[in-house]
């Protein structure tokens, strides 16, 4: 019976399916500090189960500078409205300047979501984004962000009390903005690139390696070296070859990076 209805295209789904909205993919592009953040919240194990604490990080998706962290013992859009407002007073950010990227969270309301946090970007004159449901590719900064923080050699599977996790925290950020020489900025820190330090370093490289080739240049068999460059832009999904010829090219995909 079943072979028949198939030939003339009679069987299908009876029962009412959920229609999933298209999402559209975010192509988000930075050419320089405070234009587009990316923020997430990620869990830190407490003393025991179910007593946990929560990281929220703003991040800088073109210096990778972490304009502001918090931590908390539960997720809540009033911390999040806190942090942002205190993050773009501390950046001096101006209506219109920023785009803030996030994940969508579909599973629940998160921070992320929250009416309270969108009516603050508005009066802030923040754009926002979002990911894609399920799709952690949106939002590859902060995800390498964490990742670099937990992969820390003395990142403990545990912290005693809230008070060690914000020192932990407060160590890490530190480290992380200001002697964390990250390899997709040419080994630059991000606190030297956030703060327009480059190049003042570069040409300081420049200088030690044309020294050390005039001094030594058999031990430089392609040459005289140069510094490593600082990215042109940094994309979130840059968009494919062909599609839009009036975009810069991408000149950077972010990898997880654990120096």
């Amino acid at each position: 019976m079943y072979r028949i209805l198939h030939a003339y295209v009679e069987v299908q789904e009876r029962r009412k399916q959920r229609q999933h909205p298209a999402y559209a993919q975010p192509e988000l592009l930075a050419t320089g500090p405070n234009q587009v953040w990316s923020w997430d919240i990620t869990k830190l194990r407490g003393p025991a189960k179910w007593h946990d604490y929560y990281l929220y990080t703003m991040l800088d998706i073109y210096s990778r500078y972490a304009v502001g962290w918090l931590l908390a013992e539960q997720e809540s859009a009033a911390l999040a409205q806190q942090l942002l407002e205190v993050s773009c007073e501390k950046q001096q950010i101006g209506a219109g300047q920023l785009t803030l990227h996030a994940d969508r969270h579909p599973e629940g309301p998160r921070p992320m979501t929250a009416k309270a946090v969108t009516q603050l970007l508005d009066d802030l004159g923040v754009t926002k984004t979002h990911s894609r449901p399920y799709n952690s590719n949106d939002n590859p900064f902060s995800e390498a962000q964490f990742k670099t923080m937990k992969y820390r050699p003395d990142y403990p599977d545990r912290f005693g009390c809230k008070a060690d996790a914000h020192a932990w925290a407060h160590t890490f950020f530190g480290w992380y903005n200001n002697e964390h020489h990250h390899i997709r900025l040419g080994l630059l820190t991000p606190a030297t690139v956030h703060y327009g330090r480059a190049p003042q370093v570069i040409a300081q490289r420049q200088t030690t390696l044309a020294v050390a080739y005039r001094l030594h240049p058999g031990r430089f068999v392609k040459g005289e070296p140069t510094p490593l460059p600082l990215p042109a832009a940094v994309w979130i999904n840059p968009p494919k070859l062909g599609q839009d010829d009036s975009q810069p090219t991408p000149s950077t995909v972010e990898e997880t990076d654990t120096r």
